[in-house]
């Protein structure tokens, strides 16, 4: 019997105020339970305006603790309401000093599962990280959820293959990344990266890219996400470079098998000769 996964994604332009902007992801991801998916992702940071595109301490009070903060709390809400699996990036506060970048991982009944916290954090014009976050602690968790084992790789992330092939180490199905990138500085990369890791790892991945400008800088984001296959193509068309959009795919999750075993990357890997690779 087939096994596929209807599977959604939201690239949404900031609203203003957090209030409205998750007001208007519960909106979409009701129409996405409404269309028959059963998984979701939001953008990263989805509750909050890009504030990274500047550098100041007023942008902590975007900060709350993961599960118990509002944000979530009101995402465990969403999910046992619409029977979906939801990944929801948010800006977590686990202390005093201590913030991060991470999407927290619910369940289909509600259920919190767990969170991805970003890796790498960038420090360019433009895309301030360092001054908010901490690097990530958690390592490449793939949740066990409703739908399949599903992980997390947040924006600049996927410029590191290491943490894509150890998600598929890990058992991922579908891997969600959430990201804040502009037109000038990626878009070509955005077309390229995504599918290679998909095809390298050979799993599903929903890219999401946030849409339009916001008042705190420069940044024109772009848009443009995207669901690709393991043999790279792109599941149904990309969304708008300029408008909101939610996009809702069925997923064959059969492939992921199926391509494993004509393409074999994993019987095939060499370990015993990589030593170098995490050498200082």
């Amino acid at each position: 019997m087939s096994h596929t996964v209807r599977a959604a994604l939201v690239q949404a332009s900031w609203t203003g105020d957090t209030e409205s902007m998750i007001a208007k992801h519960e909106e979409h991801a009701r129409e996405a339970a409404r269309q028959g998916a059963r998984v979701i992702g939001f953008q990263e940071v989805f509750n909050a305006p890009y504030f990274c595109q500047v550098q100041d301490v007023d942008h902590y009070g975007w900060a709350e603790p993961v599960p118990d903060g509002p944000t979530v709390s009101r995402m465990r809400e969403l999910a046992r309401e619409t029977g979906m699996v939801v990944v929801a990036p948010v800006f977590e506060v686990e202390g005093p000093g201590l913030y991060y970048n991470t999407a927290a991982v619910i369940d289909a009944d509600g259920t919190y599962l767990g969170k991805y916290r970003k890796h790498h954090i960038p420090q360019l014009k433009g895309f301030y990280e360092k001054f908010y976050f901490r690097p990530g602690n958690l390592g490449w968790p793939v949740f066990d959820t409703a739908v399949g084992r599903v992980g997390v790789y947040i924006c600049y992330d996927r410029h590191f293959p290491e943490g894509w092939r150890q998600l598929g180490l890990n058992g991922a199905q579908l891997v969600y990344n959430p990201s804040a990138t502009h037109r000038s500085l990626s878009s070509h990369l955005w077309q390229l990266e995504q599918p290679a890791a998909a095809v390298a790892n050979e799993y599903f991945v929903a890219a999401i890219n946030r849409v339009g400008r916001e008042h705190y800088g420069d940044n024109d984001f772009y848009g443009t996400s995207y669901f690709v296959d393991p043999r790279g193509r792109l599941v149904g068309e990309a969304g708008s470079d300029k408008e909101d959009e939610l996009l809702v795919r069925d997923l064959d999750f059969d492939l992921i098998e199926a391509v494993r075993q004509q393409w074999a990357f994993y019987r095939d890997r060499r370990p015993d000769a990589y030593e170098g690779l995490v050498r200082p």
